[in-house]
């Protein structure tokens, strides 16, 4: 693991990478973004409906395919604890 997916993993997506709070929070809902640009990091769900767990996201990133204005898309699995990384989009 070089030193890029060391600062990413356990982190929060969104968070600010020098956040002293950028890890998991107590009471928060959390499924962990699994391959892709985004491999590693937390996706807080806390509060989503069931409609809005069962369905995918696009989620910002400057890490795939298309650079900085991009997103990569990922699909939760049963039970929403892992989301799937899918594919980039503009």
């Amino acid at each position: 693991m070089d030193r890029d997916e060391e600062l990413l993993r356990g982190r929060v997506y969104g968070a600010d990478h020098d956040d002293p709070r950028r890890g998991p929070q107590p009471g928060h809902v959390y499924g962990e973004l699994v391959g892709g640009p985004l491999d590693g990091l937390l996706l807080d769900i806390t509060g989503w409906t069931p409609d809005e767990t069962g369905t995918g996201v696009a989620l910002e990133t400057e890490l795939g395919r298309f650079g900085a204005g991009g997103r990569a898309m990922y699909d939760p699995r049963p039970g929403g604890a892992c989301w799937d990384w899918s594919g980039d989009t503009p």
